[in-house]
């Protein structure tokens, strides 16, 4: 546990993705100002439904990216104290209308009905979010590695995916450089 303090439960040993493998249907926008509105609201809703949690809330993704593409699904990290601990947030999420994707090790996902809104939760701590935050913001403030990754993107989504989750998978070189440049920026 990464918060320092001792977790409820074991945390789940297995990936369990609710629904099964799902084909990528989506393309690529040109970015969209409204994807920070969508952000600002679905904040406030996690933030209200979780208002007896603690938690951090980051739009996150490339609809966190001004300038940049993105398939028009908002991805918003939560952080909790407590990844185990699901009755402190995964009911307020799921009464609040989200729907679990996704439950694996230090992870869980629920998203919007219309799958257009992703909320990433993680422990307090998880080098994951540290990550998603270094990505988002080196892209942000570096046009260079922000039109790399947009093209990366647009040649992959020019295949078929039978899994969402393999798309995600081919773009991690691409991933792994910029975040590379990112740390040496610093």
């Amino acid at each position: 546990m990464t918060n320092g303090s001792k977790p409820r439960r074991p945390d789940v040993t297995t990936v369990e993705i609710i629904g099964g493998p799902e084909a990528l249907e989506v393309g690529l926008s040109s970015y969209d100002a409204r994807w920070a509105e969508d952000y600002l609201r679905h904040r406030r809703r996690i933030l209200d439904a979780l208002a007896a949690a603690d938690v951090d809330v980051e739009h996150i993704g490339s609809t966190s990216v001004p300038g940049l593409a993105a398939k028009p699904i908002v991805d918003i990290v939560v952080a909790v104290v407590d990844i185990t601990a699901e009755e402190d947030y995964l009911d307020g999420l799921l009464a609040a209308g989200y729907e679990l994707r996704v439950r694996e090790p230090g992870h869980r996902l629920v998203r919007t009905p219309t799958r257009d809104v992703h909320v990433h939760v993680y422990e307090r701590g998880n080098p994951a979010v540290h990550e998603y935050l270094l990505l988002r913001d080196h892209l942000r403030s570096h046009a260079d590695d922000r039109a790399l990754y947009e093209s990366v993107k647009r040649a992959l989504l020019n295949r078929q995916w039978s899994d969402m989750n393999h798309y995600s998978d081919a773009k991690s070189d691409v991933i792994l450089a910029i975040k590379t440049r990112a740390r040496a920026a610093r």
